[in-house]
């Protein structure tokens, strides 16, 4: 099963850019079957992994920013195959 997990948030006034490459800068380990990271308007970060397990499984994630990189709580999604 292929589950697909999407962590996204939003910098703080003026701080896209340090965001991103916060974002980009995070180890996972182990290492996702795929890993892509996104940008969107209003200085959002969108990092989505994909892995080789149950929907429940135990996974890796990015972490919670430092509170001032961020304007507000980090998002987080977990999704499965539909097929």
């Amino acid at each position: 099963m292929t589950v697909a997990l999407m962590w996204e948030a939003k910098a703080a006034p003026g701080r896209g850019a340090e965001l991103l490459a916060w974002a980009r800068a995070q180890p996972l380990e182990p290492a996702p079957h795929r890993r892509e990271t996104l940008t969107a308007p209003g200085d959002r970060v969108l990092v989505m992994t994909w892995w080789d397990a149950p929907y429940d499984a135990g996974l890796p994630e990015l972490a919670e920013p430092a509170g001032e990189l961020v304007a507000r709580a980090v998002h987080r999604w977990r999704f499965e195959t539909a097929d």
